[in-house]
């Protein structure tokens, strides 16, 4: 017992804090107040991203042996990411195809709202991937920019030579010191998701039974469903016989607090930590997990599925598969940069439904966004648990079949000597 609660004690507080916060916030409607405790846990969370964000990838890359393979981890990485999101999207849709009766009933009555003006794709573009001063890097709502440029300064000093040497050590110590912040931070966590699923609970509770509740429903079970039924064939996949025990020792703490934050962003620190404990390789997980706060969207792709069927049936339409292929792909594409932030600004709900629903926007905006905000914290938890889920399969098609092996094998004989 003493072993188990040494092991465990942080995940059993965490557990203790959210399971405190749902009861707090099904009896008492004023604990929506308690929302600065987790907000507090959030910044403090963003504010050691950006910096970690530029560290941690620019340091992988400075670091690696050769230019070759820090392109081969990227570029395996991305490929992962999506097949990933493309599988878990074509799940939704035949999960949607099968719901009896469709997603809505024929009285269903929507509400008239006003949707915002949006950018030009050309625009849309530049902004996803630049910024026009440097200082506008430093900022969570720029990740995907920011990613970019850690990119090209870690090729610039590994193009270096001798000279950049000092400089990837320098980005390399960083990273390390920053990951040791994190885990002072990190001992506030139990109170945090006591404040957050507090507020969760009285804020989107009452919501839980209106007419949005079949929709909630099966997308919070298919979310959970993806995480244990899909995550372990990945790990299997990744990490061989022993990647499905591995990753679920790791994957409750990531998963809780993707859930509870509901941003992908503020969830990298604690998968940095999640895969350090695995033994996962730094020059992947430097740049996998940073990568995939803003570009692996398993979740959000399910949600873009469910919120166009949701419409579709709304106005009477034939949600065909051309539709959802399209969908898939606007999805994809469309909430890059932007599932890092929590909401995630409705720049995909506002693509969708410019391109499915132009003559209806006025009623489809506001309730693409109104399940956007409600689906919000399982999907982030896909999103971002599957980031270090993901990792694994990066692994096997860099470090061999056995990197996870001789992981536990080093972790094991090092213990030993201790």
């Amino acid at each position: 017992m003493k072993k188990f609660l040494k092991n465990y004690w942080f995940i059993l507080s965490m557990l203790v804090g959210i399971v405190a916060g749902c009861i707090t916030g099904a009896f008492w409607p004023g604990a929506t107040a308690l929302e600065p405790l987790g907000t507090l846990f959030i910044n403090l969370m963003f504010c050691v991203v950006v910096p970690m964000v530029f560290c941690s990838i620019s340091s992988a890359i400075a670091n690696m042996q050769s230019a070759k393979r820090a392109g081969k981890v990227m570029g395996t990485t991305v490929i992962t990411f999506l097949v990933t999101a493309g599988i878990a999207a074509i799940l939704m849709y035949v999960v949607t195809l099968l719901v009896p009766g469709g997603l809505v009933s024929s009285t269903y009555t929507a509400q008239v709202g006003q949707v915002d003006e949006t950018l030009g794709l050309a625009d849309m573009i530049i902004n996803f991937f630049t910024k026009p001063d440097f200082v506008e890097l430093l900022s969570r709502r720029a990740m995907l920019p920011l990613i970019v440029f850690s990119v090209l300064f870690g090729f610039g000093v590994q193009m270096a030579g001798e000279k950049g040497k000092p400089v990837a050590a320098m980005l390399s110590n960083l990273t390390e010191c920053i990951l040791k912040m994190v885990k002072l931070i990190s001992y506030y966590a139990p109170i945090a998701f006591f404040g957050f699923f507090a507020y969760l609970v009285a804020t989107y509770g009452p919501e839980l039974i209106s007419d949005y509740s079949k929709t909630l429903i099966i997308y919070y079970v298919m979310c959970f469903a993806y995480m244990f039924i899909f995550f372990p064939i990945y790990a299997r996949f990744g990490g061989g016989k022993q990647g499905v025990k591995e990753m679920f020792r790791h994957l409750f703490k990531p998963a809780a607090v993707s859930f509870g934050t509901c941003s992908s962003v503020a969830t990298i620190p604690t998968n940095m930590e999640a895969a350090q404990d695995t033994g996962i390789p730094k020059e992947v997980s430097e740049v996998v997990l940073p990568l995939g706060a803003t570009m692996h969207m398993d979740g959000s792709s399910m949600s873009a599925i469910i919120k166009v069927a949701f419409l579709f049936g709304l106005f009477g339409m034939p949600f065909n598969t051309g539709n959802a292929i399209l969908a898939i792909i606007v999805a994809i594409f469309s909430s890059v940069a932007m599932s890092g932030i929590p909401g995630g600004g409705g720049v995909g709900e506002l693509v969708l439904c410019t391109l499915f629903f132009p003559e209806h926007m006025e009623i489809a905006y506001p309730i693409a966004i109104a399940l956007g905000n409600l689906v919000d914290p399982p999907a982030t938890m896909v999103n971002a648990a599957g980031d270090y889920v993901v990792s694994y399969i990066v692994c096997r098609f860099t470090e061999g079949k056995d990197w996870l092996d001789k992981a536990i094998a080093a972790r094991k004989e090092k213990k030993l000597e201790q």
